[in-house]
């Protein structure tokens, strides 16, 4: 456990950000999912979205700017299908 006031507040805080950190991946998993279950039609509408969420993450921090380049690219030509 932490001696320092500053250290207990610094694992406050870790443990805070964790669970959101968790939480907005988890709903990013599920989006991902969702978008490659879609019937053919709807996609393009829903491609824009999901490339904006996409970089909300990254300038979050949550994932890597290669990982959501690497998943658009991926999903690109699904949404075109």
């Amino acid at each position: 456990m932490p001696q320092h006031k500053s250290c207990e507040k610094r694992l406050k805080q870790d443990v805070k950000r964790t669970a959101r950190n968790r939480a907005e991946r988890g709903n990013l998993r599920t989006v991902v999912r969702a978008f490659r279950e879609l019937e053919a039609g709807k996609r393009p509408a829903e491609y824009s979205q999901l490339q904006s969420m996409l970089d909300r993450a990254v300038k979050k921090g949550i994932i890597s700017k290669n990982r959501a380049a690497r998943l658009k690219s991926r999903l690109a030509p699904k949404q075109a299908a």
